[in-house]
């Protein structure tokens, strides 16, 4: 008795047409006679897996394996009596089955009638009466360096495979190792799976869905408070309000202004003059000594 399809592909009975198509590809590769010349068992074992993938992969003929199994019309399971099963088929039930009086093109025929044309072909994916089929396209990898902004906004990119182009869709939010398929009618042979590297930005700095940006501010700024107009992945430009004490380090979140649905983040960065004249050198003493402050007093190595 033949194995269950379902069983020589490896997937449950509830099995998606992607799930057998997956699990198909990959045991034809691996049976392939190209691969196994000369092996016998890896012959009979193709021959097997197509059988399972042409029946499984074809809805009518996989609705009529479901209700028949191996007795069905396409493996000349036939019944005597011409009673009728479920959907209108014969009951082939095994019982009564004729034996020396067979006539394969009698069953051809009746195949041909429910299945369509050339059914061996089809039954063994191409083997039969076409010759042996051709291994199954094997899918197709490549890396791309998608640029910050487009990782962040969502776009296009063009991979080059082969001597083609092909314009891949880039998802808003992709993360850096994340792999993009781009299915084998889009490409024209096999699937694609790219692998995203994401090029650095030249200011921006992600985290997750959240982005950084240094913004640097004067020391008069810092101490008096200011406004500061600044990007934002999104591409527009915001004015914002720097609080008077703002100290380097101070972050200041703008909510929703990430990627995806993330926020944005001002790191504030103090630039103290490194040259001051004499005057301002007095100023800053006297500054001092109407504020005095203890910078270093809440740090754990201060007094240890």
């Amino acid at each position: 008795m033949p194995r269950d399809f379902y069983e020589v592909l490896g997937v449950p009975r509830t099995a998606t047409v992607d799930q057998i198509k997956k699990a198909y590809r990959k045991l034809a590769q691996k049976y392939h006679p190209d691969k196994n010349p000369g092996d016998k068992q890896a012959e009979a074992s193709f021959k097997e897996v197509n059988e399972a993938h042409a029946v499984l992969s074809d809805p009518k003929k996989r609705e009529v394996y479901d209700q028949f199994g191996h007795r069905g019309p396409q493996f000349g399971g036939f019944g005597g009596g011409g009673a009728e099963g479920p959907s209108g088929f014969p009951n082939w039930s095994g019982a009564g089955a004729p034996q020396g009086n067979f006539d394969p093109a009698a069953a051809e025929e009746l195949f041909r009638q429910f299945f369509g044309e050339n059914p061996q072909a089809d039954l063994f994916g191409g083997r039969g009466r076409r010759g042996r089929a051709a291994p199954p396209p094997e899918d197709i990898e490549a890396e791309a360096t998608v640029p910050f902004l487009t990782a962040a906004n969502g776009g296009t990119l063009t991979v080059d495979v082969g001597r083609r182009k092909i314009e891949v869709k880039v998802p808003a939010g992709i993360e850096e190792g994340k792999k993009l398929r781009v299915p084998a009618s889009a490409t024209g042979s096999a699937d694609l799976y790219v692998l995203v590297k994401i090029a650095p930005h030249e200011y921006f700095r992600r985290a997750g869905k959240d982005v950084e940006l240094d913004v640097p501010i004067g020391l008069a700024e810092a101490v008096l408070g200011t406004t500061v107009e600044v990007p934002t992945v999104g591409g527009d430009r915001l004015t914002v309000k720097v609080p008077a004490g703002t100290s380097s380090g101070t972050k200041l979140r703008l909510r929703g202004k990430g990627i995806a649905g993330g926020d944005q983040y001002l790191v504030f960065q103090v630039n103290v003059p490194k040259g001051v004249d004499e005057e301002s050198r007095k100023l800053i003493e006297q500054f001092a000594k109407r504020n005095p402050e203890s910078p270093r007093s809440n740090t754990k190595w201060a007094t240890g």
